[in-house]
């Protein structure tokens, strides 16, 4: 088992404001690279095909039709290999795509989380290299979170997920690709109601276990909070763009009958949302308290904060934080919880 560090913080809840120059709204994280308008001269040279999907908005700049799942895969794979080097990245049709952007601000805040406890430096920089074990529950095809967090910091990522279709293919992408061989394991977690057992092992420490939980109980769920946005980005584009976007969109169809970044089932939606999801996690957390030096996952639903905090109290945590994070017009938190594992 990895050494543990041993930072002997009181018992504590305290909401973690980090980078104060990112706490404005709709900032991403100081060290996240993907700030402002994408680039997409820059873009295009890493990737030509993206040529094949950039349109221009009315503004005259360069863009892509997010409605159209092609262009918003396509647009990835030229994110992915142009900051990260990743050269191979693909998923089955109508698996989750995910935003990169706010994927990464999810591991740099992460980065800042070890800083600031425990994995202190002299100068308060994030901890880098494979001594630093990350676990990626419900990976999902597209791997993003392992991908982006050994690319930025070096760190050895395990990542798990219910789904074979997705462990075969987030397998393929680690082995694929030369950046990552050796820098992320993909395991099937064989029992879905289960979110450790199987995966956590006798002698694994993992500093930091990462989790983006299915959000909604149902597709109905799912199809109308995907409709309450789209609704409200075709509001901020204006109706000009939105019209130049219809006529330039393809086979994928309207992102208002479909779910425009994809997303299986058990991507997307699970029995009691949300909040029973975090709730079963945050139970199981406490069987792997010495396993594990952080435990923290998104959470979009704002009203799920308070009764998540509640549960954590009751389970007598050492520590408990909230980050924020924003990203244009959404924001979002990080709930980061871990237990008392002295042997005194």
């Amino acid at each position: 088992m990895t050494s543990r560090p041993n930072p002997n913080k009181p018992h504590t809840a305290h909401r973690n404001r980090s980078p104060a120059t990112a706490k404005k709204l709709g900032k991403l994280h100081p060290r996240n690279p993907h700030q402002g308008r994408y680039d997409f001269e820059l873009l295009t040279r890493a990737l030509p095909e993206l040529a094949d999907y950039t349109i221009t908005n009315p503004k005259g700049e360069p863009t892509i039709n997010f409605s159209d799942a092609k262009a918003v895969r396509v647009l990835n794979q030229a994110l992915l290999a142009h900051y990260y080097g990743v050269k191979f990245w693909d998923i089955p049709e109508g698996y989750l795509c995910p935003p990169i952007p706010g994927r990464a601000d999810y591991i740099h805040y992460i980065a800042d989380l070890l800083a600031q406890t425990t994995h202190v430096s002299e100068d308060n920089t994030p901890p880098t290299g494979k001594d630093i074990h990350a676990l990626d529950i419900g990976t999902g095809a597209s791997a993003i979170y392992p991908i982006v967090g050994s690319q930025s910091y070096g760190w050895r990522f395990t990542a798990s997920d219910i789904d074979p279709v997705s462990v075969n293919t987030a397998t393929v992408i680690s082995q694929a690709n030369p950046k990552l061989k050796g820098a992320i394991k993909v395991k099937l977690q064989p029992e879905p109601n289960y979110i450790f057992k199987n995966i956590i092992g006798l002698q694994d420490y993992f500093d930091v276990v990462i989790c983006n939980p299915p959000f909604h109980a149902s597709l109905e769920e799912a199809m109308q909070a995907n409709s309450r946005k789209q609704h409200n980005l075709q509001r901020h584009r204006g109706k000009n763009e939105s019209a130049q976007i219809s006529r330039h969109s393809t086979k994928s169809g309207n992102a208002a009958q479909n779910l425009n970044f994809g997303g299986q089932h058990k991507e997307l939606w699970s029995e009691g949302g949300e909040i029973a999801f975090l709730s079963n996690m945050i139970r199981e957390s406490q069987q792997f308290a010495a396993h594990v030096g952080w435990f923290t996952s998104l959470v979009s639903k704002s009203e799920n904060v308070k009764p998540l905090q509640q549960l954590l109290k009751d389970l007598d945590v050492a520590q408990m934080r909230i980050i924020e994070m924003s990203q244009g017009q959404k924001s979002t938190r990080v709930l980061a919880w871990r237990f008392d594992t002295d042997e005194a």
